[in-house]
Formats: structure tokens, sequence, C-alpha cells
């Protein structure tokens, strides 16, 4: 279908060239006699003897009749045949045309005066068309004809370039042949060849890239799949982890409140107490009842970050000043809770964050020490600081803890020491919420035993 499309496509552009060229040949022939005849016109129209211009002057070809026609037809003049014998030419088609466009041709008309064949000319003037024409011998016929030398080459160099296409549409038909396979593995699902060869050309580059497509393609599905799970399995860990913290909660919430509901029953039963005994049944209200609202305030604070982080509100933030405000807070806590603040901030940090976080990651931490450490000194250094992150590190000097519970210090109510964290009134969230607080602001935190004892927390902010 190719090679006869084609071929279609350059016999119409031989045919087309053959006629062309033969109507140049014909136009240049009737350009020659248009000259003439306007130069005889041109004498006509001056009232000059028109028979003495066509006697002494060289005419174009020889054999060339002449003849004067007026505008209605009639003919005034011609040098070849008897006047008497010739009819009213006003409908010979060279001279209609001439007088519809100014001048006309035509080619091998057989004349109704001598019998012979002619290529007529004719150009109109203002009162006589002149007509010029040559016998239309084998002479002319060759003049005429188109040159078959010039189309011989055009047929060759077609066929030339047919060669040229075959080979060049073998090529394209292998590298389709390619792609066609590699639709049909593409639609089954199946895997391609990568490193299947294509030709170093347009087609071939298009191919390769078609391939890399559908292989990234498949690596994209691939990717999804994975990501798919694993968010699936992330869901279903925030599931088990709201239902761990709900038992959690329940289980923190079940002491404190059944220590009040024996106090109240105590209080409201009429017995007669002592008023030591009152206020000490009143201060363990009071102490459950704190205990329950610390509780309530980390869970809530947690639930916050979790779910409603977009929705913190963020600002410019002098980790300094907040340093400040912990050593303030320390100085007027009891001698015997309180612990040296030592800090070791060589340069003013500023990030972007939530001043009541950023405060939480360095209370609780602070609370934990003087809670659980046993230690006398706190240590905050600034380990880096640039335009990206600062790195921090929270350390005391206490007692640390076991290598195997490092693991685990961040988790929802974990405690080391469950008995005494209660006796603390602690809740056993405050880590938990150091990790998320460190986590909404981009930044990581890791816990480990100091060389010399205590225990020591790094983490970093972003800015």
């Amino acid at each position: 279908m190719l090679f006869a499309f084609s071929w279609t496509i350059i016999l119409c552009s031989i045919g087309f060239q053959y006629l062309r060229e033969k109507q140049y040949k014909s136009d240049f022939l009737n350009s020659q006699l248009q000259m003439y005849n306007r130069h005889l016109l041109e004498v006509v129209e001056e009232g000059l003897s028109y028979e003495e211009y066509i006697t002494t002057h060289d005419k174009p070809f020889n054999e060339l009749r002449i003849s004067i026609i007026a505008l209605s037809g009639a003919v005034v003049y011609d040098n070849m045949i008897s006047l008497d014998s010739l009819d009213n030419h006003r409908y010979r088609p060279e001279v209609a045309t001439a007088l519809k466009d100014g001048f006309g041709y035509h080619i091998g008309r057989l004349s109704a005066s001598d019998g012979r064949e002619y290529f007529y000319s004719a150009t109109k003037g203002k009162r006589v068309i002149i007509r010029t024409a040559i016998p239309y011998s084998s002479t002319l016929r060759e003049l005429l004809k188109a040159d078959w030398s010039f189309l011989g080459v055009l047929i060759i160099v077609s066929l030339l370039m047919s060669v040229l296409a075959y080979f060049a549409t073998r090529r394209l038909g292998k590298t389709i042949e390619r792609l066609n396979r590699f639709a049909d593995k593409a639609e089954k699902g199946q895997p391609f060849d990568e490193g299947e060869s294509f030709p170093n050309d347009e087609l071939g580059s298009i191919s390769k890239h078609i391939v890399q497509l559908y292989a990234q393609w498949q690596q994209t599905i691939k990717d999804r799949d994975l990501a798919y799970e694993a968010t699936m399995r992330e869901e279903q860990e925030k599931i088990r982890i709201k239902r761990q913290l709900t038992n959690n909660i329940n289980h923190e919430l079940k002491t404190p409140v059944a220590s009040m509901q024996i106090c109240l029953e105590t209080l409201l039963s009429g017995i007669s107490l002592s008023e030591e005994k009152r206020m000490e049944l009143i201060e363990r209200c009071y102490t459950n009842n704190e205990r329950m609202r610390r509780l309530l305030n980390d869970v809530s604070l947690i639930t916050r970050i979790e779910v409603g982080s977009s929705l913190i509100a963020k600002e410019k933030i002098v980790i300094n000043d907040i340093l400040d405000e912990i050593s303030e807070e320390l100085d007027i806590m009891p001698e015997y809770e309180r612990l040296t603040l030592h800090a070791d901030f060589n340069e003013e940090v500023i990030i972007e964050g939530n001043t009541s976080l950023i405060g939480s990651i360095f209370r609780n931490l602070t609370e934990n020490a003087i809670s659980y450490s046993e230690g006398k000194n706190i240590y905050i250094s600034l380990i880096a600081n640039d335009e990206n992150e600062c790195r921090i590190r929270f350390e005391d000097d206490g007692c640390g803890v076991e290598e195997k519970q490092l693991g685990r210090l961040f988790e929802r109510f974990y405690r080391v020491d469950k008995g005494r964290s209660r006796q603390k009134g602690g809740t056993g969230l405050g880590l938990a919420i150091v990790k998320h607080a460190v986590q909404f602001h981009g930044g990581t935190i890791s816990a480990e035993n100091r060389p010399e004892g205590g225990l020591r927390f790094n983490f970093s902010l972003k800015k």
C-alpha cells in the first residue's frame, strides 16, 4: 500500500511535469508569435503599410501565415490564402479568446481554408486582430514535445528513492514489530525487556522512551501498592494505639477514681472523724483529682498534636528565652526538689514553632529529671545551629536507666518504676509528649545513658 501510494504520487508528478513542460513550450512559442503580432499591430494602428512591413522584416518562423481580422471577424488580409475563400473568423477559438482576453492561441486546429493543421496565435488591437499561424508539421510537434530525457532522469531517481524507501520502511517495520510485541505484553501485564535493542533513529528513540515509561509506570504501580500496604499498616497501627491509649486511660483513671470514691464515701457516711483525719481524706481527694486533671491535659495535648497539627499556630520563638524561664522556675522550687540548670547556648537560637509545645519539650524533660533521675544537675547544650535546623542535647547526672528500657522511654504510659511514678504523680505521657512535639517541629529525638552516669536526650528542631 505504501509503494502503491508512493508511485501514484510519483506518476501524477511525472504526468503533471510532462503537461507543464508542454504548456511551457507552447507558451514560449506563443510569446514569440505575440511579440511579432504586437509589432505588426503597431504598424497597422499607425496607418503604415503593413504589407511592406511583412515583406521587408524578418519573421520568427518560416512559412508564417499572417492574417489581419476586423473586430467583426471579417478577414482583411491573409498572406497565403485568397480573401474570397475565407469566411468570418469571429468564432475561431484563438480569435474568440483574443476578443475576450486581448490575446489567445490554439494548437493543432485544422484550417477550414486550406485543410492544414496550424499553431495559431492572435492579438487584439483597437480596430483589428493580428493572427499568425505556423503549420503544425513534424518539426513543430518535435519542438512542442516534452523532454523525455528529463522525465527519464526523474523516473530513475524515483526508482532509486523507492529502493531506499523499501529498506527504510523495512527498518521501520522491524521497530513496529517490536512495539507490537511490547503492546501485547503490556496488555497482558507481562514484563518487557528494557534492554531489547531499537534502531538509533527517531522512531527507535520514541520506542525506547515508551518502554521506559511503561517500566516506570509498572514501578509506580508497585510503589503505589507498597505505599497502600504501608498506609493500611499505619492505619491499623493507629487503631491499635488508640485502642491501647483508651485502655491505658481507663486503667490509669481507675485508681484515682476508686481512691476518691472511698474518701468521699467515708466523709459522707457520718462517721465521727478527727479534724486531722478529715483533712487527710480531703487532701487525698485533691491529689487524685490533680492527677486526673494532669492526665486529661496530657491526653488532650497528644491528641491535638496528632489530629489537629495543621491548626496549631506557629511563630518566631527564641529558645534562649524559654531556657531562662525554666531556670527561674527551678530557682523557686523547694530545695529538696531543685536541680541546677547549666545552659550552654553560645548564640541566640530562633525557630518557627509553637511556644507551648517547645516549652513542653524542655519542661517535661526537666520534670522527668527532677522526678526520676536522683541527680543534682541538668545540662542543656547547643550542639549545632545552622539555617535549616538546630540540634540540642539535654542530660542529667542521675542514675540513668537500664539499656533494655531505652527504646521504650517514649511509649505512652510506659514507666521504668511504676510504683514510684504514681507516687510522684506522673501520668506516663511526659516523654511521649516530648517526642510528638519534636516531630511536630520536623525533628527527631533519641535517648541514651551518659558514660559518666545519667540520661541523655539528643533532639533536633527544624528552623
